[in-house]
């Protein structure tokens, strides 16, 4: 069994060893799918080794080079990056699975770069899980934002390209022009840009400077689409299906959400920024994207550009939450990125599903689509349950988290804004079940010489739809995690 250091390294090296495999493996498909296969569950392994430490207190660690005084090259794994580390792991598994289908269901072309660049986004979001300080994350951040921006273009169309261009522009933008100068100034001021638990920042600065300096960081966070930095996500919607799962589910936009987590708990410190009621601000602004957004998704046609406002709103939850500073929306927060991880590549694996088997991308063209492909729209309906926060789905306990921390801290604008966006989520998601189940085709019989989509696709959507529900009965490890998080 692999402890420490030794599960450090492999974590981030066999991905990077597996692309290198991929690449060679390129004219031999099966071959290069069963690498990407084996190197996902070797990956899972080496996290799931490093559990039971993280659980039991310890906190494995790994240094590996200075760049100057107080910035370091540096991993070190506490619970909040124990668990986007399980999720980005145990979902690629089921990503690969789903690709396999997916790829070759659609004849897509440049396979074998798509496999590579898709492992190598892992090894960005190990590093990122696991960095000890700000600068290691920043350096990781940056190379997952490098590394998927051929699997946005994957396509080489116009508008794959054009799509491209917003992603790397908004997501490189926002981070050297705002998250960069921060993280400067952070280190400028207190010599370090380590993870404390408290934070760094105690006594540093004013109330006003904490909640400038808090804004650069957020707002610097592009991937945690907070509005008005969120074009990038319905623009990288040209990509193929699994390249959106990864973006909305696996890696980069929970690297954002987690970012955010990371930096207000182990950098400002939550009793620091609470003193100084710095974070009142991000309160609003996430308040706002969470209804902006789903007001949007409720007018899209184009089912997976209602999926990436879906996406937004749920990622300014998390934000808001952690935002709240409370106890328990904190805990909420961190359940909601695994609850919206499992949930929303659910809905992307169906998306994607429905546009091989029957090659329909609007919501207006999902008439009887549930009688057609019943376990792809089953599995849908969970993960929408989920979405809306209702049981029995993991989207339910997270948000009542949420609400439970509103509620204690007195915020009831916070409450308002959950409230109505669960019944906006409801808007948005029940009429497509509604149309899937109840409504007949509109034109000539229900054609049933075409059902599901390729096994791998099924088995893969079937596999996360069951993941939803079952961390709504065993929500141990990641309840676990997330307290700990909060423990001195």
């Amino acid at each position: 069994m692999l402890v420490g250091e030794q599960a450090i390294v492999a974590a981030l090296a066999l991905p990077v060893v597996g692309a290198g495999l991929i690449a060679l493996a390129g004219r031999r498909p099966n071959l290069r799918e069963t690498i990407t296969l084996a190197t996902a569950l070797a990956l899972l392994i080496c996290v799931v080794a490093l559990l039971p430490q993280v659980l039991g207190g310890a906190r494995p660690s790994l240094g590996l080079f200075s760049v100057l005084p107080g910035l370091a090259v540096a991993f070190k794994v506490e619970p909040l990056g124990m668990l986007f580390a399980l999720i980005a792991s145990g979902l690629w598994i089921v990503n690969s699975v789903y690709s396999i289908g997916y790829m070759r269901g659609n004849k897509e072309a440049h396979q074998t770069r798509f496999y590579v660049c898709f492992a190598l986004a892992l090894a960005a979001t190990m590093g990122i899980a696991f960095s000890a300080n700000l600068f290691t994350l920043f350096l990781f951040y940056e190379l997952l934002t490098l590394v998927t921006y051929p699997l946005v273009t994957h396509q080489g169309t116009d508008k794959a390209r054009a799509g491209g261009r917003v992603y790397l522009g908004l997501l490189m933008g926002t981070s050297i022009v705002f998250l960069l100068p921060a993280l400067v100034f952070i280190w400028f001021l207190t010599g370090t840009t380590d993870f404390t638990q408290g934070g760094i920042l105690a006594d540093k600065l004013g109330p006003a400077g904490i909640a400038g300096l808090l804004a650069l960081c957020m707002f610097g966070i592009g991937k945690a689409a907070l509005m008005p930095f969120h074009r990038w996500l319905p623009a990288a919607m040209v990509a193929p299906t699994p390249v959106s799962a990864l973006l909305h589910a696996v890696a980069v936009v929970k690297a954002g959400v987690f970012s955010v987590v990371k930096i207000i708990v182990y950098v400002f410190g939550v009793e620091n920024l609470a003193s100084a009621g710095a974070a009142q601000w991000l309160v609003v602004v996430a308040g706002f994207t969470i209804l902006a957004a789903s007001v949007v998704a409720l007018g899209a046609d184009n089912l997976k550009r209602r999926l990436a406002y879906s996406t937004i709103s749920q990622l300014a939850y998390v934000v808001m939450a952690a935002a709240l500073l409370a106890p328990l929306s904190l805990i909420g927060a961190v359940l909601h990125i695994a609850a919206h991880a499992v949930g929303k590549i659910t809905l992307f694996f169906a998306a994607g599903a429905i546009y091989t088997a029957a090659h329909k991308t609007e919501v207006s063209e999902l008439d009887g689509i549930g009688r057609r492909m019943p376990w792809t729209m089953g599995a849908f309906a969970i993960a929408a349950l989920s979405m809306i926060g209702l049981p029995p789905a993991v989207g339910f306990i997270s948000k009542w988290y949420m609400l439970s921390g509103a509620m204690a801290t007195g915020h009831w604008a916070a409450v308002a804004v959950i409230v109505v966006s669960t019944l906006l989520n409801a808007g948005y998601f029940l009429p497509i079940l509604y149309r899937a189940f109840f409504v007949a085709p509109d034109v000539g019989p229900l054609d049933h010489s075409h059902g599901e989509a390729p096994w791998p696709m099924v088995v893969a959507l079937t596999m996360t739809a069951a993941a939803t529900l079952l961390l709504f009965f065993l929500p141990d490890v990641p309840l676990a995690l997330a307290r700990q998080l909060l423990a001195p």
